[in-house]
């Protein structure tokens, strides 16, 4: 399990983290929810390792992440970053072969989980392709693809961390994306995933984490945070929130 007690996060001696307690759990996705700044992607890379804790801990498996060797993390914990640049030829089967790196399952497994992954992000036409000719939108999957790879199947110990996964994605892969992810939370894995649209988390998360300046607002059910109340407070957007018709999660609509 991945989690952070009390932490404490500085950049350039200004708080972006103040207090955040937080634990992904196995076969859960957690989205984390709030405005530009509020220390989001400031918890993602505190929970990969990338960023110290100025006070407080990050424990993977009750272990401070610090103290994990380099590959045994990285069969752990897989990270897709909000911008991931690659700036040679390689094909995409390549790119997503990179998420095999870390492990020594020999070439004929590789291939077999990098075609699966293929799949799971809708890319598999795009096998054969150079990875500098695809659009921001491909791109973005191809990532994707790389990072379920890496943890492919997706199991109980294994965390997915994906900040804004879908942004450069059209509303058919936004859904594509985020079923992918869902089903492979399903499976066992953590997911914490950072999102801006309320309605995608609330259709896909098991839990939410409302930030609002580097302090958690609200952590619960999407029913439980996502309601006006809070979303005026941490947003400043009026909202009005309803069931959704068919799947029952709330359903917010801007006034």
């Amino acid at each position: 399990m991945l989690q952070v007690e009390n932490l404490h996060v500085r950049r350039s001696g200004q708080a972006v983290l103040t207090g955040v307690d937080v634990e992904l759990l196995p076969g859960e996705v957690l989205g984390v929810l709030g405005p530009n700044g509020a220390g989001k992607s400031s918890l993602l890379g505190a929970l990969s390792g990338e960023l110290a804790a100025y006070q407080g801990r990050v424990l993977l498996d009750q272990r401070e992440l610090a103290q994990w060797e380099g590959t045994l993390r990285a069969q752990r914990l897989a990270v897709l970053p909000q911008a991931s640049s690659l700036d040679f030829a390689f094909q995409v089967e390549e790119v997503v072969g990179l998420g095999r790196l870390p492990h020594q399952s020999g070439q004929a497994r590789d291939e077999g989980i990098v075609a699966a992954a293929l799949e799971a992000a809708d890319i598999a036409h795009l096998r054969g392709r150079s990875y500098l000719a695809l659009s921001g939108g491909e791109r973005q999957r191809v990532h994707l693809a790389r990072v379920l790879a890496q943890l492919w199947p997706g199991q109980a110990g294994h965390n997915l961390l994906l900040d804004e996964p879908t942004s450069a994605l059209d509303p058919l892969h936004q859904h594509v994306t985020l079923q992918a992810i869902r089903a492979f939370a399903d499976r066992g894995a953590a997911v914490l995933i950072i999102l801006h649209d309320l309605n995608l988390a609330a259709r896909y998360c098991d839990r939410v984490l409302l930030l609002e300046k580097g302090r958690a607002h609200s952590l619960g059910a999407p029913a439980a945070v996502l309601k006006p109340e809070p979303l005026k407070a941490v947003f400043g957007l009026e909202v009005l929130v309803h069931e959704h018709p068919e799947r029952g999660h709330p359903l917010i609509i801007a006034r």
